[in-house]
């Protein structure tokens, strides 16, 4: 079990007030709207934290650029991917690429 699967497996042990703490830290550490890629919009709608909520609904659909992997969240839940604000959460993207396999087809 990797980082982020033993961190996925202690928030689902966790009360939804625990989870909301710490939903609300890692908020604070999210570094997404200093990203190239997020938009007036996504700010506007307070999206934050696509590595865990999945990929903005509405308001960023171009790729100028990732900081994900500097993100002090990566490092704390060990997340192997990036893009998540157009290519969906950790979770998402590791089943996407267990059907698909490591890269996508455009």
């Amino acid at each position: 079990m990797d980082t982020f699967e033993q961190a996925m497996d202690a928030m689902s042990k966790m009360d939804k007030d625990e989870q909301s703490k710490k939903i609300g830290s890692m908020k604070d550490m999210c570094i997404c709207p200093k990203c190239p890629s997020y938009t007036s919009c996504a700010k506007n709608a307070k999206e934050l934290l696509f590595c865990a909520t999945g990929k903005s609904f509405m308001c960023i659909d171009q790729e100028k650029g990732c900081i994900c992997p500097g993100c002090p969240v990566t490092k704390q839940l060990g997340l192997k991917n990036k893009f998540f604000c157009t290519k969906g959460s950790e979770k998402a993207q590791r089943y996407e690429h267990t059907i698909w396999g490591a890269s996508l087809v455009r």
